[in-house]
């Protein structure tokens, strides 16, 4: 131990990298990592709530103040929660494998055509135009400056009717460029800009030569697990590339409230890091649509984003401490447009970075852009629109009135909080059957190889059918007395063995506990108490909705049928249901491809009322109510009664 400054300092050894560096005594032995640039899963944002954080600690002096996760044998072979536990002098540790995501989210491939709502046109639809201009050179008999030079040539031309807005390092590119063009030059002007007080159309870039036959921009969901680009021809409004990939941010935090404290580390470096991290993941997903279409991603002048309120406060270092306080308020809800270079996101600095408008703390530019884009407006139908996600979003009504409310179903259904849950990545239980006689488990994995825990969608179905085969009650919890080795009592109660050990990959069996069981009951009872409240705070049955619309990238794997078996949707006809896959960056694609559709969007979030169900006592009524599977009111699920009778019959 030695002394920096007047603090007691102590030197860190990580392994198997075999870095070393000095921290203050007394910080976090996952600080310690940060700084030294080791990179650690904390799922739950430094709470101590995950136990995916664990290290072991070789040599040197540790005080853990939590061992929640760890048995008395991890202790004692030194395992210590990395974000629970402090340096008191030099230490080696030993940093585990970390979890890595083994494949690319499914989205990314060369895009299908993607069909926009509207008959495109450029010249009506886009804002961002490119145009040719051959310029008169300078002379002794025409001293004119270049931009006044420029605004002739445009003006003489009938492209604007007023001076153009230019911003400075517009102005310091410009004079470079067109005298070695030869005064023959490309000008990228943004119509309807934001930026200009005076609403004049902005000069965004000048380029040599004719190149009016191509113009680019991007479309960006930023989602709290994956982040999805779009590249997009401007000229055609096609998209032609796109590419998702999960969000960086993962590590520090799996859902919003995690890496919203994560953000509140009190010297400003957790805010700068999580917005680095989902920075970087967006440059390379902007690198690879931008390699695959052989462009350079100085050519993309316009980009629109869609997330919930706290992506968005992050993706601009916004501080998001006040959307998980009383009374839950958000910085702005309608972000004012950016510039890329004041945020590091790699495309033409001077291109406009546009965050689609949200409408609370819980209700962001995610739903806004899902309701533009699952055209719920379009008709008079009563429609129930829902993202599942690591929280249920929702919206109600048929665009005349529209009616929204979040309920935080924690990320359960994305494998966080179960002992063996995990992404949908290469190696998760994505389906399970359970036979009714033997009680034997039929598996389907991703990727077809040795399973290594299970997904979202695998917990939902196994939960079914746990239920429906007698295997646990309405409340969750185990027959024991079953004839079959796969349920069995465990460290925390009764369990079911999914998968032997001698069929995994890490060679442990794979089990879901009563306390996992627990932990996906409150989060369906949460999305179901949500929209039933909705309805409710209107006066309507969910009898009365005609369409059932569900969004987010997780909803398209939902199986309607066993997500019905456990309460988690309404017991409706299945022709109700509609799965939308990722309506987020659809509707910023739309936002993208016309003006009328920014304006849409807009309009959406204006005329949306918000519901906080927090302060709605009915809500957590409804909730308790909801905490059975499929509910404790079995009238309202009579397709859940008669499988369950069929069962029983077998």
């Amino acid at each position: 131990m030695s002394q920096a400054n007047g603090t007691a300092t102590c030197k860190v050894t990580f392994k198997p990298a075999d870095v070393t560096v000095e921290v203050p005594r007394g910080m976090t032995i996952s600080d310690a990592a940060f700084r030294a640039g080791i990179d650690l899963n904390i799922p739950c944002g430094g709470q101590g709530r995950c136990g995916r954080c664990a290290v072991v600690v070789n040599e040197g002096q540790v005080r853990r103040r939590s061992t929640m996760y760890l048995s008395a044998e991890d202790i004692e072979a030194g395992y210590a929660l990395s974000c629970q536990t402090v340096l008191e002098g030099d230490a080696v540790i030993t940093v585990p494998p970390q979890e890595e995501i083994e494949r690319h989210l499914s989205t990314e491939k060369k895009a299908a055509k993607i069909k926009l709502p509207f008959e495109y046109d450029v010249e009506r639809d886009q804002p961002i135009r490119r145009y040719f201009v051959r310029m008169i050179p300078p002379s002794l008999a025409d001293q004119t400056d270049d931009l006044a030079r420029l605004n002739r040539a445009l003006n003489s031309k009938g492209i604007i009717d007023a001076e153009l807005y230019v911003e400075l390092p517009t102005l310091r590119k410009m004079p470079r460029v067109l005298r070695e063009a030869d005064w023959n030059v490309t000008v990228v002007i943004e119509h309807d800009t934001a930026f200009s007080q005076d609403g004049h159309p902005r000069l965004v870039d000048v380029l040599p030569g004719d190149q009016t036959g191509e113009s680019w921009g991007i479309a960006i969901d930023i989602g709290t697990t994956s982040n999805v680009v779009y590249l997009v021809d401007l000229m055609t409004g096609d998209v032609v590339q796109q590419a998702a990939d999960y969000n960086g941010q993962i590590r520090r935090g799996e859902d919003v409230i995690s890496r919203i404290i994560y953000a509140t580390k009190g010297d400003g470096s957790g805010l700068q890091e999580l917005q680095g991290l989902v920075l970087k993941t967006l440059n390379k997903l902007i690198g690879r649509v931008c390699r695959a279409q052989g462009i350079e991603p100085e050519n993309i002048h316009k980009a629109t984003v869609a997330g919930n309120s706290t992506m968005i406060h992050l993706f601009l270092a916004i501080p998001p401490e006040s959307i998980r306080l009383e009374p839950y308020i958000t910085v702005a809800n309608h972000i004012p447009p950016v510039r890329a270079g004041d945020i590091g996101l790699n495309i033409n600095p001077a291109a406009t970075v546009d965050c689609l408008p949200g409408v609370a703390s819980y209700v962001g530019a995610d739903i806004t852009a899902g309701v533009l884009s699952s055209a719920m407006c379009e008709n008079n139908k009563l429609t129930l629109f829902i993202d599942v996600g690591t929280n249920g979003e929702m919206v109600l009504g048929d665009c005349t009135w529209l009616i929204s409310c979040a309920c935080s179903a924690g990320p359960a259904f994305e494998g966080a909080g179960v002992r063996d849950g995990m992404r949908a990545t290469a190696g998760a239980i994505e389906e399970v059957w359970v036979d009714g006689r033997t009680y034997e488990p039929t598996i389907r994995v991703i990727g077809g190889r040795k399973p290594r825990g299970i997904c979202g969608s695998g917990l939902i179905g196994l939960m079914a059918e746990l239920f429906i085969t007698g295997v646990i009650d309405k409340a969750g919890n185990f027959n024991l007395n079953l004839d079959t080795p796969r349920v069995r009592e465990g460290e925390h109660g009764g369990e079911y063995v999914v998968a032997w050990g001698d069929e995994t990959a890490h060679g442990r069996d794979i089990v879901i506990t009563r306390v996992d069981i627990d932990n996906l009951i409150h989060a369906k009872a949460a999305i179901y108490a949500g929209f039933m409240t909705l309805a409710d705070s209107v006066g309507i049955s969910l009898d009365d909705v005609d369409q059932f619309l569900i969004g987010g990238a997780f909803g398209q794997y939902i199986n309607v049928e066993k997500a019905v078996q456990i309460g988690l949707l309404p017991d409706l006809p299945f022709d109700h249901f509609q799965f939308l896959g990722n309506t987020s960056i659809r509707g910023a694609y739309y936002a993208l491809a016309s003006r009328d559709m920014r304006r849409r969007v807009a309009e959406v979030a204006s005329m949306m009322t918000y519901l906080e169900l927090s302060a709605d006592n009915t809500f957590y009524e409804r909730f308790t109510s909801a905490l059975f599977l499929p509910h404790t009111d079995l009238s309202r699920f009579p397709s859940v009664v008669k499988a369950l009778e069929l069962s029983g019959a077998r």
